[in-house]
């Protein structure tokens, strides 16, 4: 199918007919730049249980369009020289890379829609449990990853690679991932995670745009419209995000973070019709991850090392 950028069908034809997309990504790109869920976290649930958009196409535009808006995000990141773990950003995003390629190539198109839905649903979920859990007292925060060795390596390339097959069926989530392991485990700031997780889901999000619409073909002309009519706001949007994020203290980021999970679990709940068989799955992969992040938790290695108190 040809796909044009000129003609009568302009960007301003393309807000007109999907204003609906439009709307949502002004919201959505500015959660991007703001917080460690890409705007596929708003764009995916929105889509599929309230826009009736497939799943597929869900993902897809996911993709196609954090690799604009939190690419500007990021730029804005970086000219404010806001604080990073650039280290942590390399090697995650190795094993992103290779999970996008293997989960686009392999699991991605097996997975039935409601499936795929509760998946990201049920780890997001769980770990807003642990975050709020964790932020209900003091705890040691960290402003720089405590240590930089071997096992911290190889772990970020492990947790990078599952986090890229997950952004591969849903569009994001390798940003939670590595930021949910920073907070949980490394006891780094949400201050520094936060804009360290959407550097690494930008990056990820062009891997996925030319695993997909390159080597893949998957483009077609729905994610192509839906993509003209919210790319003239996610720019905007995701760059202003990523400012407010810069003057948001380290609770008023996690606080805000477990407000969208929760809203994102309460219409998964009343929106997706749930199979017994999803229903249990769902369970698994609650439970599944709730241990992953209590063991998070509760580990001490990185308690003391280099503490630099509440950021």
């Amino acid at each position: 199918m040809r796909i044009g950028l000129l003609g009568p069908k302009s960007a301003f034809y393309y807000v007109e007919q999907h204003w609906p997309i439009t709307l949502t990504m002004m919201f959505g790109s500015m959660v991007a730049g703001a917080t460690s869920e890409g705007g596929g976290a708003v764009a995916f649930p929105v889509f599929t249980k309230l826009l009736h958009v497939t799943p597929w196409d869900a993902k897809l535009f996911s993709l196609a369009i954090q690799s604009i808006g939190m690419a500007a995000a990021s730029i804005v990141i970086m000219l404010m020289r806001v604080k990073v773990e650039w280290w942590v950003i390399g090697w995650a995003s190795l094993g992103g890379a290779a999970g996008m390629s293997v989960g686009a190539t392999g699991l991605a198109p097996l997975l039935p829609p409601d499936v795929t839905k509760m998946t990201f649903t049920a780890m997001t979920s769980s770990f807003a449990v642990v975050l709020y859990i964790l932020n209900r007292g003091e705890h040691c925060c960290h402003d720089q990853m405590p240590t930089n060795g071997k096992f911290e390596r190889n772990l970020l390339i492990a947790l990078g690679f599952a986090g890229g097959i997950l952004a591969s069926v849903v569009g994001t989530g390798l940003d939670i991932v590595i930021f949910s392991t920073l907070v949980l485990l490394f006891r780094v700031s949400e201050k520094v995670a936060t804009p360290t997780s959407v550097i690494l889901m930008a990056i990820n999000s062009i891997v996925g745009v030319v695993v997909y619409f390159v080597f893949l073909g998957q483009m077609n002309e729905v994610v192509f419209s839906y993509w003209m009519a919210a790319f003239p706001v996610v720019v905007i949007g995701a760059s202003l995000g990523a400012i407010l994020c810069a003057y948001m203290s380290r609770l008023m980021i996690a606080k805000f973070l477990i407000g969208l999970i929760s809203l994102e679990l309460i219409s998964s709940l009343l929106i997706i019709p749930l199979r017994t068989s999803v229903v249990w799955y769902s369970l698994l992969v609650t439970i599944m991850c709730l241990s992953l992040y209590f063991m998070m938790l509760r580990t001490q290695r990185y308690e003391m090392s280099s503490m630099s108190g509440p950021v």
